[in-house]
């Protein structure tokens, strides 16, 4: 069941960001996101704190990218990690190239 919900979020949007809304990493990681001007309907913030099976989905995202900790974040089908890997992708202008090449800028 957590891994058919991560799978069709993933596959359903261009970026997607797994986390909670009390985490000021997954807010960063948003507020960094919308500064990149996404095209509307490419960016899904995906909250954790009411799923059911928040526990599953943290653990079957662990098995998935190596980390239980959010924020999660996907661009394309590829986890880069967390805030600190987006933010590092940004500084050296890589983040902007996966955007543009998944058509999501």
């Amino acid at each position: 069941m957590a891994q058919q919900f991560v799978a069709s979020h993933i596959a359903s949007d261009k970026v997607v960001v797994f986390g909670k809304k009390s985490c000021p990493y997954c807010h960063s990681a948003l507020d960094l996101l919308k500064e990149l001007n996404i095209k509307p309907g490419h960016l899904a913030f995906i909250d954790l704190t009411n799923q059911k099976n928040m526990d599953d989905i943290q653990d079957y995202l662990m098995q998935l990218t190596g980390a239980r900790t959010v924020p999660r974040i996907f661009i394309g089908e590829t986890c880069i990690g967390g805030f600190t890997d987006l933010d590092a992708l940004n500084d050296s202008g890589e983040l902007s190239v996966m955007l543009k090449k998944l058509g999501a800028l």
